[in-house]
């Protein structure tokens, strides 16, 4: 379902999403603020590369990004074609070496919540002692659901924060930082929420 609706949207969501939050902004330097300049930062769910992929880009990062979608996939070549963009999946994403930090940002709540714990053991197992992850998930307790964007179906599930603090930790993280970047509303919004790990 995301596939298609995602390569439907391309061209749309990339007049759309061009600028970080200021939550957004507020968490994304915590994934890098101990990195030299040059590391590798690999970007699971990329999209576009707009504006997540091209935040680290400008900081003086290498991208590695990995999307299912090669409409966004084509998006991201044009906008950053000096960086590395390869097909695949968060369940099967490709090994990629000297990994330095990991961001799957508003990608991970798209994969049915079951697949969670092995996309965050696989993560763990690509990045060194120290290196960081940052996600984000859904801000409250749901089952999965579908919701529309740009006149196409999506797919959502998210297990709560609470339960994926518990999993990052039980995987071999350490939980650095979590913060709303929105709150639930009781209806169409379930809310959302940024977590930065690391490595321990």
């Amino acid at each position: 379902m995301n596939l298609e609706s995602y390569n439907a949207i391309a061209e749309q969501w990339a007049r759309h999403r061009v600028a970080l939050s200021p939550g957004e902004a507020a968490v994304l330097p915590m994934l890098v603020e101990d990195l030299p300049p040059g590391s590798t930062v690999l970007d699971l769910g990329c999209g576009t590369g707009q504006p997540i992929a091209a935040y680290f880009a400008d900081a003086g990062f290498r991208i590695v990004g990995v999307d299912q979608s090669p409409a966004m996939l084509a998006r991201a070549r044009q906008a950053l074609p000096a960086h590395r963009w390869l097909l695949g999946t968060l369940e099967d994403f490709p090994a990629i070496s000297h990994v330095a930090a990991v961001v799957a940002w508003d990608s991970l709540f798209h994969v049915p919540r079951e697949q969670h714990a092995h996309i965050i053991r696989r993560v763990r197992a690509t990045l060194p002692l120290g290196g960081r992850f940052a996600l984000t998930v859904g801000g409250s307790e749901h089952p999965a659901f579908t919701d529309v964007m740009f006149g196409h179906t999506f797919f959502y599930d998210s297990l709560p924060p609470a339960q994926v603090t518990a999993l990052l930790t039980s995987s071999g993280f350490r939980v650095v930082h979590e913060s709303f970047l929105n709150h639930p509303d009781g209806a169409r919004d379930k809310g959302r929420v940024a977590l930065v790990a690391a490595a321990a």
